[in-house]
């Protein structure tokens, strides 16, 4: 398993999957204050769901280098709001 990573690193495209191991989608967007060093949560784009999810800060388990893995398994990805934008 490779060393994990800072909120910082999140790119687009990053895979996220569930505590499962399952694939839930992909980052659209990483969510949070830089100055302030705050990490509030991920967009990600799901295929199955249509629009992207909210992942709250809370729910992210590790971050890796090209993976964020969730502390939910993918079948509960379903339940996660959709996401609107920043405030």
């Amino acid at each position: 398993m490779p060393d994990p990573v800072s909120w910082f690193m999140i790119r687009p495209g990053w895979r996220v999957v569930g505590s499962d191991g399952e694939e839930i989608g992909r980052v659209d967007e990483a969510i949070g204050d830089e100055g302030a060093d705050i990490f509030h949560g991920l967009a990600v784009a799901t295929r199955l769901l249509g629009r992207a999810r909210y992942v709250p800060a809370e729910q992210v388990a590790a971050i890796y280098d090209g993976e964020v893995r969730l502390s939910l398994p993918a079948a509960e990805a379903a339940n996660l709001r959709e996401y609107e934008g920043r405030p």
